[in-house]
């Protein structure tokens, strides 16, 4: 393994360098729209926001891949308070547009609740609607059926990819480390993919790149120390999910450890907003100290 600070021999590898965004691959997007889903886009989309009072306001999801799949909903439901608080919303649509047939695919019960959350607040939601190009000048996101739609705001998930070293490293195929998912080896000897540069047929979020890091681990010690293999990572996991008014929604997954994915849907409250805050905080404690 090659770095900018040296180079490495390694028994075992373990690539965990997650999925880039590449907002220039939906052209006329970086002139005309507003990526959400990185640091630097989030801080400069917040004074744009504090300026829109009226008009059209489209969330995107711009490419078939991508974390989270919940967060564009949770970004039209805190942009519908947002404002609601300011006394604007009646001057302002707002619609989402997924690449997807509904918001969660694997859970009807979520894929309900978030739809009738949507209808609640007047919320537009367009399915299988993929955005090709963006016409920045006019303001119009061209679809992939031949339709097209206006904005005044265009809130962007931008496609993702993986990272190019990992491309260049022909670790690879169709664009993601194909890996086992019951241990997330790949098709080379001692090498390990987790997260969300694998196509591992797992959601891209943090709580299952989280459980995939731990079957790996648990793997690489077995496999230093002999003795039985460890359990199959079973793909489990819960996405919490904002829905606003200070409440918060669970899905409880299991994508692997049975004969079919199931899911549990939890109702948002100002409980499981207390849950997530905690969950939220047991993190930085054991990532941050």
């Amino acid at each position: 393994m090659v770095t900018d600070a040296g180079s490495y021999e390694a028994d075992f590898l373990v690539v965990a360098l997650g999925a880039d965004l590449d907002p220039a691959a939906t052209p006329g997007f970086e002139a005309g729209g507003h990526d959400f889903y990185s640091v630097a886009g989030a801080e400069g989309l917040r004074s744009v926001l504090a300026e829109f009072n009226e008009g059209a306001a489209v969330i995107a999801i711009l490419g078939p891949f991508f974390k989270c799949p919940p967060a564009p909903f949770e970004a039209a439901f805190l942009l519908h308070d947002t404002l609601t608080e300011r006394g604007v919303r009646d001057s302002v649509s707002i619609r989402v547009l997924s690449s997807l047939p509904s918001p969660i695919p694997i859970s009807p019960e979520s894929s309900e609740a978030i739809l009738a959350g949507l209808a609640e607040r007047g919320i537009e939601f367009w399915p299988q609607a993929v955005v090709t190009r963006v016409d920045a000048e006019h303001k119009i996101a061209f679809l992939a059926n031949d339709r097209q739609v206006y904005y005044d705001l265009l809130l962007g998930v931008p496609v993702h990819r993986a990272p190019q070293v990992v491309v260049e490293s022909g670790l690879t195929v169709d664009g993601w480390i194909p890996v086992d998912p019951t241990d997330f080896a790949t098709r080379f000897p001692g090498v390990y993919a987790v997260g969300d540069v694998t196509s591992a047929p797992v959601p891209r979020a943090g709580v299952f790149a989280e459980g995939e890091a731990v079957t790996v681990a648990d793997v690489i010690v077995g496999r230093i120390r002999g003795g039985d293999a460890p359990p199959a990572y079973a793909g489990t996991g819960s996405c919490y999910v904002e829905f606003g008014g200070a409440k918060v929604a669970k899905v409880d997954v299991n994508f692997l450890g049975g004969p079919k994915p199931t899911a549990v849907f939890n109702p948002p409250s100002l409980e499981l907003a207390a849950e997530k805050a905690a969950f939220a905080s047991s993190r930085r404690r054991r990532w941050f100290g």
